[in-house]
């Protein structure tokens, strides 16, 4: 990571990434209720809308992939801008649900090639099995995306309106975003000829394992359903424990630094393990903090919140390391892409799913939550790390 070219890969990346996430991923937080006064819906029906739209993430994202690998991340990305740019710019214009779904769905291609994925897939096709460091760079400077969308989208609805904060981050994805994804090195496309193994972005030579790939599969699912519903969710679940909602919310800005200084760990300590450990180790912190909040109520809420932040923040950047490790470099953009639709398809699923456990049960949703976290710890324990880093079996 101290190749300058990297370093401004990552930076430009990172930078990219925080404006995509704090414009879409982190918008319905803020502008969910006045959008859905001015449309005269519930705040429900924009969450749905926000649901599908990552649904149709899910469905493009192996497509995006695919074409990461064959022509770079570069053009993608670029596209991926003007995509949020135009979706944003639709959820400012949209004069009633049809409408509404219908910019939602258009932000839903932006997030299935414009996020996460997209940039990890993005710099493994320009450093191929070189590329942790960057990932955990790219990670740690998006994860300020929450620090920085939630208030500046505040600020914009307060100043004009939901509609201008939509606009105004249109705009900022054609001034910034565009520019910075624009800024990305260029690679050589790959012909299909061209995709012999050992490629950065050529297709491996025999088919993944089946076993690896679903285990792996099942705990992106899991450990993103367990985020989407405490950062929908943890709130209300710590009231239902008898916190006040001052305290609540208290503990939930533990999360962000808990996040932040795992991924600094990770960049640090951990990057000299096997991805699959700190993975592992990342894996168990979820369920070791719902075991204390639900044995000692209240007064474990903050080492709850330190715990599931530090987890949340390390599984992240193992979205990007495990597919690279387990199965290497080639192909990395599409694999990745099927590997992430039970995860998108359950993030959309999870606050619908886990407010109705919060509802029914209360305090005892957090077995719900610990349980599938303990499962994608046993899933990570039966996967094996391959004796030299092409696949897994």
């Amino acid at each position: 990571m101290n190749h300058p070219p990297r370093i401004r890969t990552v930076v430009t990346l990172g930078t990219a990434q925080t404006l995509a996430w704090a414009s879409t991923y982190y918008l319905p937080a803020v502008l969910a209720a006045p959008m859905a006064r001015a449309l005269g819906v519930a705040p429900a029906t924009v969450f749905a809308a926000f649901s599908v739209a990552l649904v149709v993430a899910a469905l493009l994202g192996p497509h995006a992939g695919a074409a990461i690998d064959r022509h770079g991340g570069r053009p993608v990305l670029m596209a991926s801008s003007l995509v949020f740019a135009a979706g944003l710019a639709g959820l400012a214009l949209a004069p009633g649900v049809p409408a509404l779904f219908a910019a939602w769905m258009l932000l839903g291609v932006g997030m299935g090639s414009g996020l996460y994925e997209a940039a990890f897939a993005a710099l493994v096709r320009l450093h191929g099995t070189q590329s942790r460091g960057g990932i955990t760079g790219i990670t740690l400077i998006a994860g300020f995306a929450s620090t920085v969308g939630w208030p500046l989208s505040a600020w914009l609805e307060a100043r004009w309106g939901w509609r201008g904060a939509c606009l105004a981050w249109a705009a900022l994805h054609l001034l910034l975003g565009l520019p910075l994804n624009a800024a990305l090195p260029r690679v050589a496309r790959l012909a299909p000829a061209a995709d012999a193994p050992g490629a950065p972005g050529a297709a491996p030579a025999a088919p993944p394992g089946l076993r690896t790939t679903a285990l792996l599969s099942f705990v992106f699912a899991a450990t993103w359903f367990i985020s989407t519903a405490m950062a929908a969710h943890l709130p209300a679940l710590l009231q239902a424990l008898g916190m006040s909602l001052a305290g609540a919310v208290a503990i939930g800005a533990l999360i962000g630094p808990a996040q932040v200084g795992a991924r600094l760990l990770e960049f640090g300590v951990l990057r000299r393990v096997h991805p699959l450990l700190s993975a592992r180790l990342a894996a168990a912190l979820h369920p070791l903090g719902a075991l204390a909040l639900a044995l000692a109520g209240a007064p474990a809420a903050a080492l709850f919140g330190v715990l599931h932040g530090a987890g949340n923040g390390i599984l992240t950047i193992a979205k990007g390391t495990l597919p690279l490790v387990l199965f290497g470099p080639q192909g990395y953009g599409q694999r990745q892409g099927l590997l992430m639709v039970p995860a998108r398809i359950a993030q959309a699923l999870a606050p619908w799913l886990f407010g109705l456990a919060l509802q029914h049960w209360g305090r005892g949703a957090l077995a719900l939550s610990g349980g599938v976290g303990l499962a994608a710890f046993a899933a990570l324990w039966w996967l094996r790390a391959p004796a030299q880093g092409g696949t897994g079996r």
